[in-house]
This record gives C-alpha cells, sequence and structure tokens, in this order.
C-alpha cells in the first residue's frame, strides 16, 4: 500500500505542479503592448512613405513585419544574440550556463546569456537587474513563447528595441540614421543596427559617434567570425563616419493628420496620394509665397477626376505662416463666382437656356437684392457663353433667379457640396450664391468640378488606395448636370481668356488644355481657380486664414497663374500624367434653337418632391405624401393619370394605393407638363 501511494504521488505531484503554473500563467499574464502603441505611417499610392507620427512623449516607434526587413539583418541579429532562438522555449539554459562560465573566469560579466525573447520579457516589464528579476525574466519568456510565434515575438521585439533618445524599434531607427526602410542594408548598417540596442545611449551615433564607430567595428568582428560578413569589413567600417540624426518624413502633412484620425484603427495607412505630385504641388504653392504678404496663405488640391482619388492636397503653402498649421480645404470660405458653370449647366438642364442664348447684362433689382458686376461695367445684350467665360455678375443671378436658389442649393447639398450660409440668411437661401454668398470648402468646390468633369456625375472624394481600387459604379453619385450639359459648359470654360502672359493651349504643343473657372469673394479676401486639365481637377484657393480682406486681389491674379503651373507640372510629372483626354472637345453648337434666343424664365415646372427616381416609404395609415413644385402659377397634379386631390390648406396630397412604380405629374395654366418616376415602399394602404 505504501508503495502504491508514493507512485500516486510521483504521477499527481507533476499534475499538479502544471495546474498551478497554468494557474499563474493565468492570474498574472505577461503585459503585452496594445497594438496601437506603435507610430501610425502615411504611404501614398505607391508605398512610399509620406508620413510618421510620434507615439506618447514623442517617441518613435514603429511596427516592424519580418517580411519587410532585410533578411541579411534577420540572419546577422540571430547569430550574434541568440543563434538557437528557433529551438529553446524562451530560456536558453546553454547560454546561461556558458555566460555563468565566463563570467566566473574572467572576473565580470562578459554576457548575459538572455534570449531574445528574454530581452523581450525585459523590454515590456522594465525591472532592476537582480538575480530575482532574471528569474522573472525567464519566467515571462516561457510565458510569451506559449502565447506568441517565433516570427511574432521577433516582430515585438525589433518594434521595442531602444536605439537612443526617443527611438524604438529597428525601423525607427533606420529611418533616423539611414533615412529609409530597413529592406535592404549594407553590412555597416547591419553591424551598427545591431550594436545601438547592447548600450543604446552610451553608443548614440549623433552624440558618441567614436564609441558607436567601435562597436560597429566588434558586430562586424564576430559577422566575419561567423561567416556573415568581410573579414577586411571592420577595418572598413573604422574608416567610414557614425551616421547623423535624421528627421523623419512629414509630408502632406494636413491629409495625413486626416486620414490617421479617419481610421484611427489603422497603423499602416496606404492613400491614393501620389509623392510626386504631392511634391510638385508643395512646391509650387511654396514658390508664390515670396510675391506675398507675410500672413497670405495657398492651399490646393488635385483629384483624379474618374476615380476621385485625391492625388495631393497642400491645406496650407507653410506652416510658418499665420493659418499654416490649418488646413484650409477643409474650411468654408466664400466661393465667388466659382458656382456659375453649375447656375448655367442647370438652365442648359432646364431648357431655358444654351450657350448661345442671348441674356441681358444691365442694371437689376431681384425683390431688394441690386447686384453688380466686378468691374462696375454693363455690356448690354450677351451670350451665355460669354456671361460665363467673362464671370459676369448680372446674368448668372438672373439665370439663378430663373433656375430657383432654394433648388440651387439644395442640388448642392445632394452633390456633397451643401454651402454654409450666413447666420442672419434666415430660411431664405437668396440669389447671392450666384456671387459666392454661402460658403464652401477647398474640397467641396473640387467636388463639384470633379463632377462637371465626369458627365455632371458627383461623387464623394476617395483618401484610401484600396477604395480608390474598387469599381466605380452609379451607387453614391448624384447627377448634378447632364452629361450633355457638363460638356457644354467645359467647352465654354476652356475658352476663357488666358491668365496674362499665356499662350492658348490650341496654340502651345504639349500646354495642358484647361477648362477653368476664377472666382473672388466680396470684399477681396478670397481669391480662386478651379478647373479641368484633362484627367485631373484642380482647385486653388488663396487668402488669408483670418479672412482679412487683400485690396484688389482677384482670383484671376492670385490663384488662375497658380492652376496653370500645377497643371503643367501634373503634365511633366511622367509619362503617365494623362493631361489628354480621349474625345476632348472645346466645340460649341453652331446654332441655337430659336426658342432658346432669347433668356427667358417663364420655364416648364420643376417638381421637387418627390424627386425623379427616388424610393418613399409608405405606412398603413394612408397619410400620403404633400407634393412640392417650383412654378410660377398653380399646377394639376397626376398620379399615374389619375388627378391628385388637396387637402384643407390647398396643398396635392398624394395617397398611393399600394407599394409599386408610379408616374407622377404636375402641368401648369399654359399646359406645360414635366413629370417623375416614384418608386413606392411599404404595405398596401388598409381600406377604411
Amino acid at each position: 500500500m505504501f508503495g502504491l501511494g508514493r507512485a500516486y504521488w510521483f504521477i499527481l505531484a507533476p499534475l499538479v505542479a502544471l495546474v498551478g503554473l497554468l494557474a499563474l500563467d493565468r492570474a498574472l499574464p505577461p503585459p503585452l503592448p496594445s497594438p496601437g502603441a506603435v507610430s501610425a505611417v502615411v504611404r501614398d499610392r505607391n508605398g512610399e512613405v509620406l508620413r510618421a507620427f510620434p507615439v506618447e512623449e514623442g517617441r518613435w516607434r514603429l511596427a516592424a513585419d519580418l517580411d519587410q526587413l532585410d533578411p541579411d539583418f534577420v540572419a546577422a541579429l540571430l547569430a550574434y544574440e541568440d543563434e538557437r532562438f528557433f529551438e529553446h522555449w524562451g530560456v536558453d539554459l546553454p547560454a546561461l550556463v556558458r555566460a555563468a562560465r565566463d563570467g566566473v573566469m574572467a572576473g565580470r560579466i562578459v554576457s548575459g546569456g538572455s534570449t531574445i525573447t528574454m530581452q523581450l520579457a525585459r523590454l515590456i516589464e522594465p525591472r532592476e537587474r537582480t538575480f530575482g528579476a532574471k528569474l522573472i525574466q525567464m519566467a515571462r519568456a516561457l510565458q510569451l513563447e506559449l502565447r506568441l510565434s517565433k516570427a511574432e515575438i521577433l516582430e515585438l521585439y525589433l518594434t521595442l528595441a531602444p536605439y537612443g533618445g526617443n527611438l524604438e524599434g529597428v525601423r525607427a531607427a533606420s529611418w533616423a540614421y539611414f533615412g529609409r526602410e530597413p529592406d535592404d542594408l549594407t553590412i555597416d548598417q547591419i553591424a551598427m543596427l545591431i550594436a545601438l540596442p547592447q548600450s543604446p545611449e552610451a553608443r548614440r551615433p549623433d552624440r558618441r559617434p567614436d564609441t558607436a564607430i567601435r562597436a560597429r567595428g566588434r558586430v562586424l568582428d564576430r559577422l566575419a567570425a561567423v561567416g556573415l560578413a568581410r573579414t577586411t569589413a571592420s577595418a572598413d567600417a573604422a574608416n567610414d563616419p557614425a551616421p547623423t540624426r535624421r528627421a523623419f518624413p512629414a509630408e502632406a502633412w494636413h491629409v495625413a493628420e486626416a486620414l490617421v484620425a479617419a481610421r484611427p484603427e489603422v497603423r499602416d495607412h496606404v492613400s491614393t496620394l501620389d509623392r510626386a505630385l504631392q511634391f510638385m504641388l508643395q512646391d509650387s504653392l511654396a514658390a508664390e509665397l515670396p510675391e506675398t504678404g507675410n500672413d497670405v496663405q495657398f492651399a490646393a488640391i488635385i483629384i483624379e477626376t474618374e476615380s476621385r482619388a485625391v492625388r495631393a492636397l497642400a491645406g496650407s503653402a507653410s506652416r510658418g505662416r499665420p493659418g499654416g498649421w490649418i488646413d484650409l480645404t477643409d474650411r468654408p470660405r466664400s466661393p465667388g463666382s466659382t458656382l456659375k458653370p453649375f447656375i448655367y449647366g442647370m438652365a442648359f438642364d432646364d431648357g431655358i437656356a444654351a450657350p448661345g442664348t442671348r441674356i441681358a447684362d444691365l442694371p437689376r433689382r431681384f425683390s431688394g437684392y441690386q447686384p453688380d458686376n466686378f468691374d462696375r461695367r454693363f455690356r448690354g445684350d450677351v451670350t451665355i457663353a460669354e456671361a460665363l467665360q467673362h464671370s459676369l455678375n448680372i446674368p448668372a443671378v438672373t439665370t439663378l433667379d430663373g433656375v430657383g436658389a432654394r433648388r440651387f442649393n439644395a442640388a448642392l447639398g445632394f452633390a456633397g457640396a451643401s454651402p454654409l450660409r450666413p447666420r442672419q440668411a434666415g430660411q431664405d437661401s437668396g440669389l447671392a450664391v450666384a456671387l459666392g454668398g454661402a460658403g464652401l470648402t477647398v474640397r467641396q468646390v473640387a467636388t463639384l468640378y470633379a463632377a462637371l468633369g465626369d458627365g455632371g456625375a458627383a461623387r464623394p472624394l476617395v483618401w484610401f488606395e484600396d477604395e480608390a481600387r474598387a469599381p466605380v459604379g452609379d451607387e453614391g453619385a448624384f447627377q448634378i448636370l447632364s452629361a450633355e450639359s457638363a460638356a457644354e459648359i467645359l467647352a465654354v470654360l476652356r475658352r476663357a481668356p488666358h491668365p496674362g502672359g499665356r499662350m492658348p493651349a490650341l496654340l502651345a504643343r504639349g500646354a495642358p488644355d484647361i477648362a477653368f473657372k476664377t472666382g473672388t469673394s466680396y470684399g477681396f479676401r478670397d481669391a480662386w481657380a478651379a478647373g479641368v486639365a484633362g484627367r485631373y481637377t484642380i482647385v486653388v484657393w488663396s487668402g488669408r486664414a483670418d479672412g482679412a480682406p487683400r485690396e484688389g486681389v482677384t482670383g484671376r491674379d492670385a490663384a488662375l497663374p497658380v492652376l496653370f503651373r500645377i497643371a503643367d507640372g501634373i503634365s511633366q510629372s511622367g509619362p503617365d500624367a494623362g493631361m489628354d483626354v480621349e474625345g476632348e472637345s472645346d466645340t460649341l453648337p453652331d446654332d441655337t434653337p430659336q426658342t432658346l434666343a432669347e433668356f427667358r424664365q417663364d420655364r416648364a415646372p420643376h417638381i421637387l418632391f418627390p424627386p425623379d427616381g427616388a424610393e418613399v416609404w409608405s405606412d398603413h395609415a394612408g397619410r400620403g405624401f404633400i407634393l412640392a413644385a417650383q412654378a410660377p402659377g398653380p399646377l394639376r397634379w397626376y398620379a399615374d393619370g389619375r388627378a391628385v386631390g388637396h387637402n384643407a390648406l390647398g396643398e396635392p396630397v398624394w395617397v398611393p394605393p399600394g407599394p409599386g412604380f408610379y408616374l407622377v405629374s404636375a402641368v401648369d395654366e399654359r399646359g406645360r407638363a414635366t413629370e417623375v418616376s416614384v418608386r413606392v415602399r411599404g404595405a398596401a394602404r388598409r381600406a377604411q
């Protein structure tokens, strides 16, 4: 019986110990760093790093990825630090025994015998170097090996390893000392990156270059001994200076910050930006600064029109000037005359105007609002094309009055460019929007002009490359103009007078053909230029960040030359710049229909609700929908040919009999009709 009891203990004791260890492991897990504790990086669409962001306390810590590291560096690191890394379970007992023996024989610590896993344990849970701390490190190393794969342990170590100052991880060190990713390193660079974590402050190349060079040489000697470096490498390294500290990439300052904020859970962002175009745009804006006052700023954006991918964005020209730290592409400013093309385009769609339609440029009052031309001159009868090309104010306001200011504002909102009206505007949208009486951002203006260059279809801007590569469909698009009207507006704008000293594109070989429009806000506070050049949409803004006026400075003077220089820069950026678009034409119809020879505002009614192609929900109560339209007089309403009744207030109320597709039409007193197609969803109305 006694022998049998001892046998049970021999079996149970290890099990009890194992259970106890597992319980301790569960109760005291290693403090693994969170994935968000590494620097965020923003890349361009080709993977080039544009900007990196420090973590807490200004430390640079970039996540390491073995697939992106130089394999020679990884091999040299393991040979130098932990040659049995893939064989042990976190603790290399033979290495510890050898380290103890060497220490006793030398009378001092020669090597610590710590594995990379043990070093990682010390990094994530720092302790004073004592015998007890060493035992805890060994226990933690075993815990890490249970939780992580060898590749994960190595990546985490290369992310957290100290390299002096505020540098953590091999990628941060490579950027700081070599100005590049550690994906293709020389043997001298490999040796330096191996030597630094052993004594990061004492060997900092930027502060103690002689010590760093000697440490690099010792690593090279050892690598040469195991056949991973040339035998002469150490001698060669002695003659090479220590690397100096470099700044981390900090391009695309404003947009990079916005992209990181948009996807805070992501650490490595691949944007739609193009590094070459981004640099060109930043340089183009910076080149304008010497010619302006010290408080003047520029902001600009370049969009690939078809995909809506933002290829470059500069929120300011200089962070050294007032407002330079603000992304001025995302601040509402008065757009001046930049909205006039869309007013005329909607008039084309409504059938009340065409490029050749004649319209009066004469003083006129609109219910208390009396606009004036910029130069205080009036030109009598002009064509719509001439009014747009010369940015005449009276014809634009007259046309907006015919289109409808509220409807125009609503269309801008549906297109993703909802105007910000002054507080005193109240419920009245007003006609002043034609002349910049409502705020828009550079991004919103770019959204509209990209629609103009893409058949009138407005879509949101795209900021991440994974979204840009997705197929472009109709989902999320709003047809602010028909394709025909958009093409006519572009043709008119291509014939606008070019900036002084600029030869028209049709006379200059290789010059980009640009459909452009300028804008100047009231009081000369904002200067704009927006245009479509080949495959790209460009918008430039200039002004003071605080909104102070610049007397006499217009969009044509301050912004348009910059837009043309940016377009030139795009065309020179490479063979695939794509400034020309197949089928692009600046021809206008030779003849204007007789019915559109003169501008008239007594147009056919325009249905506001329900809009064409809308889907509406019908409930069980049978309350129906109040129909609305813009028309000068009373209307008769029909749904699938049946007359629509009115409520006690005289409003037309349509009660659909059930789900399905319906044709809703409105007819004015002169018999002019308009109709929309509507889909009704929901259950059939209950019988009363």
